[in-house]
């Protein structure tokens, strides 16, 4: 069993999630606020910056609309 890939796997999620959650602090808003402003249930985004979340593309696209950036800068910014 490779562990490797699952390693790689959980850095990028992390890393993801500390990207998205900077952004936000960066616009002064409140992950209940931010949830609620991109739909979307505020436990699940709480996952998301903690990195304990999967995201799907549109979910990620949806975050990333919600921040004002594309997708691409945000993983840009994982530095992965």
């Amino acid at each position: 069993m490779n562990t490797l890939p699952r390693m790689r796997e959980e850095k990028l999620l992390t890393s993801l999630g500390a990207v998205i959650r900077k952004r936000r602090m960066a616009l002064k808003i409140s992950q209940e606020a931010f949830a609620d402003l991109i739909g979307m249930h505020r436990a699940y985004y709480s996952a998301i910056e903690r990195g304990e979340r999967n995201l799907t593309l549109g979910t990620l696209h949806r975050v990333a609309k919600g921040l004002s950036v594309r997708m691409a800068e945000l993983m840009r910014d994982c530095n992965i």
